[in-house]
């Protein structure tokens, strides 16, 4: 049993991708997530799906733990998992398996998790958080995964982009944290050189402002939310992911999936899996300099750029394979609670 109410982004691809492998593995399973979620129609026709807002002030609020109670008795599921803190807090007190709360990023305080027998970290440095704040229960390590097939790159021309010009593209949820408008003040000082940007936020049309006040709005490419990605990935030239908070960063691996090569900030999650000059480059937190320099080091030097492209597949298929995952979360259901 799975429980999701998060919105549209990283962490939401990566739930559709371990359903979609557990699915594969005839793994039965059932979930409850936020309604009109774009990225539903990819969830397997295998998922049992509701659907619920669980806000503070909602019917839901006080009706849904009790059904999830009841399933839980009634269906007497092998695990039950709750994807982030808010999520956690639906966890039924239920004994008769195996609890897990799935964490992508640092939580704040523990109430979440009364009800959870384990906590799932997708890097070291939350399994490290966690138990520094005072959690004293199971804790595992299991990071992301993201599919490794090349995809057919989406042609330049069908978004006004020349074919022989540098391209940088980042993606992500358009909130302050991820840096977009750094990247595109980044991307200013590069003559020529065209960023692509995917997805939506409330961020968005600040950095359509960076883009206008810079006057570089005519090499910039608002893509919007994209279902699938990886043809625009394909089709960049470099890929940069600039948060100034990242936990993890999946949009790395999906790059070097792609064979690209990555840029990114010093922040958490890139600081434990890139090694500078190995599998990236990595530039300090709110350095615009810093991103300009590095983008422009790969532009003029395609060696080291392919070297780079190499390393990343090479740490994708070693460290964040889906059989990897998908065996590790399998473990983790079997275990008695």
């Amino acid at each position: 049993m799975h429980f999701h109410f998060g919105k549209d982004g990283g962490s939401e691809r990566f739930f559709v991708h371990l359903v979609n492998a557990l699915a594969r593995r005839d793994v039965e399973q059932s979930a409850i997530i936020r309604p009109n979620r774009i990225w539903r129609k990819d969830m397997p026709a295998s998922v049992r799906i509701a659907e619920s807002n669980f806000r503070n002030l909602s019917l839901d609020r006080i009706l849904l733990p009790f059904k999830v109670a009841l399933d839980a008795r009634r269906l007497r599921p092998d695990a039950i998992m709750a994807w982030a803190p808010r999520a956690s807090e639906l966890m039924p007190n239920y004994k008769g398996c195996i609890k897990i709360s799935r964490l992508g990023d640092y939580p704040t305080n523990l109430s979440y998790f009364k009800n959870s027998d384990i906590l799932v970290c997708n890097t070291p440095g939350i399994a490290e958080h966690v138990r520094e704040i005072g959690w004293t229960r199971g804790v595992e390590v299991i990071s992301n995964f993201t599919s490794a097939d090349k995809a057919v790159p989406v042609d330049r021309a069908a978004f006004d982009t020349p074919v022989d010009a540098p391209v940088v593209m980042s993606m992500g949820r358009f909130v302050p944290r991820k840096e977009f408008a750094l990247l595109t003040a980044a991307t200013a000082k590069l003559p020529g050189v065209y960023l692509w940007l995917a997805g939506e936020g409330e961020e968005l049309e600040n950095v359509k402002k960076v883009a206008a006040d810079l006057g570089i709005a005519d090499r910039v490419r608002f893509l919007g939310w994209q279902k699938d990605a990886r043809p625009f990935v394909a089709a960049a030239d470099i890929f940069v992911m600039p948060s100034n908070h990242e936990p993890l960063g999946n949009v790395i691996l999906e790059a070097w999936a792609q064979g690209k090569p990555v840029v990114s900030s010093r922040s958490e999650g890139p600081s434990w899996f890139m090694r500078d000059g190995d599998n990236g480059l990595l530039v300090e937190i709110g350095d615009t300099d810093g991103f300009s320099q590095a983008i422009e080091r790969l532009i003029n030097d395609p060696l080291l750029a392919a070297k780079l492209a190499a390393g990343g597949r090479e740490t994708l298929m070693s460290r964040f394979s889906e059989e990897a995952v998908a065996n590790a979360y399998l473990a983790l259901f079997k275990r008695k609670p």
